[in-house]
């Protein structure tokens, strides 16, 4: 038997500790083309909110007492599958669990960068494809652009910031306290707003506009929404470019974001466009080839928050909607 996380009831608002409930799982003989891994490192992602609700998305929902599924890497420990063997190191989306036995077409092998194996959960994996992909495709960001972040200290963010500086690019981030806009300006961001400073994000970005003499932003790398989006509506450039990532700040509450400058769109002629990691995926070979140079210069640094013990998944989980991590939250098995 392993252990895995089930989604016990449907969460109405922000999920409790009772929504979740862990469950055996039962472990079969392995059939040809399959393999067994024992996970070790495990991902909570902002996205996997959406994936609680029994609504139609580009996701299936949870099915309610079955395993969760996430991002994971893990150990493979029996195998019969050609190409894998013990001891291989692999990724797969079958997290939330201590153990996992997938086809091996499910699962692959870690790409040799020299980098520790949970480094595939944040920036040189799916985070770090959505930030690269997010900002240089969608938002289609050049060098001598200004781009601002919001959730500047998160996985995605702080990619994002690295990514737009190593590109000759001015970024302004929005991080929540003292500590992680300290953080996001030693990732050499050029100006850094604290969203829990008080002060309205509209004129705390009016400010740093100013600070870094850009006359206004030419991308937006949405990751929040709400009040963020709302002031990146009022400070864009003519022609400027909004990837939208996520919207953290209305998961749990489903309210509507008002957007007191929406009217901007028509005659600035911004463009907004939401986007999926998955829609890149095709171009993950690009991807690791670019982030692979970055890392050997030393261009990127990365930042973790670590759980310990699959017991303490809800709570990782939990911590993301608090501002509970800098970096890429982390479950180690």
């Amino acid at each position: 038997m392993s252990r895995a996380w089930s989604l016990k009831t449907r969460p109405q608002g922000m999920p409790k500790h009772t929504d979740f409930e862990m469950i055996d799982v039962s472990q079969s003989e392995l059939a040809d083309g399959e393999v067994r891994i024992a996970n070790r490192w495990l991902s909570v992602d902002p996205y996997m909110r959406g994936r609680m609700n029994d609504v139609k998305s580009y996701t299936p929902p949870f099915e309610l007492g079955k395993p969760m599924q996430g991002g994971a890497i893990g150990e493979v420990v029996e195998s019969r599958a050609e190409g894998l063997k013990a001891g291989d190191l692999v990724q797969h989306m079958a997290g939330w669990r201590d153990e996992a036995t997938l086809p091996a077409n499910q699962v692959q092998k870690l790409p040799d960068l020299a980098v520790d194996p949970q480094a595939f959960l944040g920036q040189l994996g799916m985070p770090g494809m959505t930030a690269y992909f997010g900002l240089l495709e969608v938002a289609a960001a050049k060098s001598g652009d200004t781009v601002f972040v919001s959730a500047a200290a998160g996985a995605v963010g702080s990619t994002v910031v690295q990514v737009a500086k190593a590109k000759g690019m001015t970024v302004i981030g929005s991080a929540g306290g003292a500590e992680k806009c300290a953080w996001v300006k030693s990732l050499g961001a050029d100006a850094v707003i604290d969203y829990k400073s008080g002060t309205p994000v509209v004129k705390a970005l009016g400010e740093a506009v100013a600070a870094v003499g850009s006359g206004g932003i030419d991308v937006y790398f949405d990751n929040v929404g709400g009040e963020h989006l709302d002031a990146a509506l009022a400070h864009a450039k003519l022609h400027a470019r909004f990837a939208i990532c996520g919207m953290i700040d209305v998961y749990n509450s489903g309210a509507a974001t008002e957007l007191r400058y929406l009217a901007r769109l028509i005659g600035n002629r911004i463009q907004i466009r939401g986007f999926i990691v998955s829609d890149f995926m095709d171009r993950a070979a690009e991807f690791y080839t670019d982030m692979g140079a970055l890392l050997k210069a030393g261009t990127l640094q990365r930042q973790e928050t670590v759980h310990d013990g699959l017991d303490a998944m809800p709570d990782a989980f939990l911590g993301l909607f608090s501002g509970g991590n800098t970096g890429k939250m982390l479950v180690k098995l």
